[in-house]
């Protein structure tokens, strides 16, 4: 169902690891310099997690987590239910505050400020708008309509005003497929489409990373498509993101890196390919049987 826009990829500066060789030697012919300077420059790095942990009521969700995902790259996190995917997604744009440890979107720390105290709220705000969240829940305003849930966070958070916000709004749902709705309230859309307005809202606030939480487990099996299908393009248009997800087949298109969670723990982390045809651990095995059973 999905097929990963190769061209597309390589025209977003995105280095994919699930290339055949030829593949990767025709990349590194055409762009020799960009390919070596993805792998040094830390600019290049939109996220960055070292040493994360958190626990809830002394149970620990997240163990000492190291991750890194470059600009243009789609990274999916997979796991059982319970394995700290959500936790740890969250933890990115500081809706959970970690134990221990950093991230860095952007190259700048994001919860704790250079003195290492807690970031003043503002200035929270500010590094947290370099990230876009969609939520399972879509989270949208019930009292405004499509557009005007779209337009919101610009113009109070971002200073745009009203007929810019509009403007980048309507382009916004025109991508998305829900131009047709602009004027429609969220208890009349279903819930592939209110799915659909999240993702344009998120996109509004033009992040550097935008973070999906199970995007689809809310929707009825014949919605699920659509929404995925916006964020394949998304993909292939170069935006950077992390995605938990349970679709399979999702995940192995659209991907640069998958990783794998464990009791808070990252057991395995692979391109695609790798991931889905010769994983390294037996969990990872057992857990692609089960799901393909």
């Amino acid at each position: 169902m999905f097929e990963k826009n190769t061209s597309e990829k390589a025209v977003s500066e995105t280095t994919t690891t699930d290339k055949t060789d030829s593949e990767k030697a025709g990349a590194e012919k055409a762009m020799p310099e960009i390919s070596a300077s993805r792998m040094t420059a830390p600019e290049q790095i939109a996220v960055s997690i070292r040493h994360l942990s958190k626990s809830f009521d002394g149970v620990e969700v997240l163990r000492d987590v190291d991750l890194e995902v470059r600009e243009g790259d789609v990274v999916t996190i997979l796991g059982s239910s319970g394995s700290g995917k959500s936790t740890l997604l969250r933890c990115i744009n500081w809706l959970e505050q970690p134990d221990r440890g950093s991230i860095h979107i952007g190259g700048q720390r994001i919860g704790v400020n250079d003195a290492g105290r807690p970031m003043p709220v503002r200035e929270l705000a500010r590094v947290r708008a370099r990230t876009g969240m969609v939520f399972q829940s879509f989270n949208l305003w019930p009292h405004l309509n499509v557009l005007h849930n779209v337009t919101e966070a610009p113009i109070h958070v971002l200073g745009k005003s009203k007929a810019e916000a509009e403007a980048h709004a309507r382009e916004l749902l025109e991508k998305v497929g829900m131009s047709p709705k602009a004027d429609a309230y969220p208890n009349t859309l279903s819930g592939g489409q209110k799915q659909r307005v999240a993702i344009a809202r998120a996109l509004a606030m033009q992040p550097q990373v935008m973070l999906f939480d199970e995007p689809t487990s809310a929707l009825d099996p014949e919605l699920v498509g659509e929404v995925l299908s916006v964020i394949k393009d998304l993909s292939a248009e170069g935006y950077t993101m992390v995605i938990v997800t349970h679709e399979m087949a999702f995940a192995r298109a659209v991907s640069d890196q998958v990783v794998f969670l464990e009791k808070g723990l990252i057991i395995e982390k692979a391109d695609p390919e790798t991931f889905f045809t010769n994983p390294s651990t037996e969990r990872v095995r057992k857990f692609l049987e089960r799901e393909e059973s």
